[in-house]
């Protein structure tokens, strides 16, 4: 073919796709696709915007797959932090739909020194409505004490009804904390706020710095830090562990000769909170929910920060050279041989599936940073791309998608069930890899799919013997 003839076709195809959008909208009453249109469109190479309206109100009455603020803060940030306990401080239904429902993997003894996956609520009841929540909360951090006296730490994250209601979150967790002796954040990350989880994000970003900061500067002034600050500290910040794949990142950077002094917030602590501030350099896996923590880091203590991906063998080279070149030449050395140590065995896993795939087709909707990240790891199997898009982000995520897709890519922001469905049935894809409330709507069309929230689940995972270093296969 040649390069006119590309050319001409592509074209063809941003504008066939441009029609399938059209039509795919005319289903909705006027109001409606008027709005719906603002989110959707086809990617054109050259284009540094992919021309979508994001961060937006969900049109009423869609099915969208968005989480509220609350999820956004106790589900995705505070939640993994293994050694706190954090209460869901209002009706307990909330507090379910949190409870472990990630996998984020960790290391401790539930119940005694790790509370990931346990639940703690309030349990609002109608009384609590009428006359307020302060008194219950304060008894449920005192019987906190006496049941798990070894936890770090409190969280107190509100539902909707303590914003309605006005319950003085900040008051009570002040007080428990000169009681306790420990940090007790109170996080006012109320569902209504916000048009997604996204703002739960921020918020629960803002309560990081807010509580944690002050306790880095004090240790520090104090010489009272947990660590010796050493030249190749580095912060692992956005990433959850899900299904363990924190673990796997941090072996990679260890063997690069770093050390990894805080994981925020997959299987992280208290005290790798604290010791974040002390890095030479921030490395962000999910840049939507924790980009604010990295800018307060920035602005209080000059630190640098980047964005990694550690998604298929090109984009992991390509990322721990861009890692060590913020480091000497023993790193960067060392990041040589660790890239050729691994190429051979992910060379092998190419050489056998990739012919079995060339040419194949996918189309993601997922939330933070897969619809993009992953893009090059379905390239370097012979998998394309068709369609991509995201539950809850900003204009600045679509910028960064333009990086990763090719033209005629269709992107959808905050993509309705109606929508979705439709232009999987006129793309026919050979795999669609979404979310858990996808999941059935296309295995019963008979189509591959893969779960890219929570990841779906394997028979064995990695987990780290000690805090530096040394890992072993476990059962899960």
């Amino acid at each position: 073919m040649t390069y006119t003839e590309g050319k001409n076709n592509l074209e063809n195809k941003v504008e066939e796709h441009k029609e399938l959008i059209k039509e795919v909208l005319s289903a909705y009453p006027e109001k409606s696709r008027k709005k719906r249109e603002k989110h959707l469109n086809v990617h054109e190479d050259g284009k540094s915007d992919c021309g979508v309206k994001s961060n937006i109100k969900s049109v009423p009455g869609v099915m969208t797959a968005r989480g509220c603020a609350y999820a956004g803060s106790k589900g995705v940030v505070w939640g993994p932090i293994k050694d706190m306990i954090h209460i869901s401080h209002g009706p307990v239904g909330c507090g379910y739909w949190s409870w472990s429902g990630r996998r984020n993997y960790y290391v401790g003894k539930t119940g005694v020194d790790s509370f990931g996956t346990m639940h703690f609520t309030s349990d609002f009841q109608e009384r609590d409505i009428v006359f307020g929540g302060d008194k219950k909360l304060t008894k449920i951090i005192e019987e906190i004490e006496v049941l798990f006296p070894l936890n770090r730490g409190i969280s107190v994250q509100s539902e909707c009804p303590i914003g309605l209601i006005g319950d003085d979150i900040e008051a009570v967790s002040k007080k428990a904390a000169k009681q306790i002796n420990k940090p007790v954040v109170p996080v006012r990350c109320e569902g209504f706020r916000g048009v997604s989880q996204s703002l739960g994000h921020h918020i629960a970003n803002d309560a990081l710095r807010d509580h944690m900061f002050p306790r880095f500067d004090k240790a520090k002034k104090e010489n009272t830090l947990s660590i010796e600050p050493g030249p190749y500290d580095v912060a692992l910040i956005g990433d959850y562990n899900i299904g363990g794949d924190a673990w796997a990142s941090r072996m990679i950077l260890e063997e690069m000769g770093l050390r990894v002094v805080a994981q925020w917030s997959g299987d992280g602590t208290v005290n790798e909170l604290v010791n974040g501030p002390a890095s030479k350099l921030v490395l962000i896996h999910c840049y939507r929910s924790m980009n604010y923590i990295c800018r307060s880091l920035e602005e209080a203590y000059g630190m640098p920060w980047m964005e990694f991906n550690f998604f298929g063998p090109t984009k992991i080279a390509a990322s721990i050279r861009e890692i060590a070149a913020r480091f000497d030449e023993k790193i960067q050395a060392n990041a040589e041989k660790v890239i050729a140590k691994y190429t051979t065995v992910m060379n092998a896993v190419l050489d056998k599936y990739r012919p079995r795939l060339e040419g194949k087709t996918v189309m993601l909707y997922v939330g933070g940073l897969r619809p993009r990240h992953v893009v090059p790891a379905f390239e370097d199997l012979g998998i394309k791309v068709v369609g991509t898009g995201y539950e809850f982000a900003h204009n600045d995520d679509y910028k960064r998608t333009t990086n990763y897709i090719d033209g005629a890519t269709i992107i959808y922001d905050d993509v309705t069930a109606f929508e979705f469905e439709e232009f999987v049935k006129h793309m026919k894809p050979d795999l669609v890899a979404s979310g858990i409330k996808e999941k059935y709507v296309f295995q019963k069309m008979g189509l591959p799919f893969r779960q890219m929230h929570s990841w779906d689940y394997s028979d064995l995972a990695i987990a780290p013997q000690s805090q530096m270093g040394k890992y072993v296969l476990k059962e899960e």
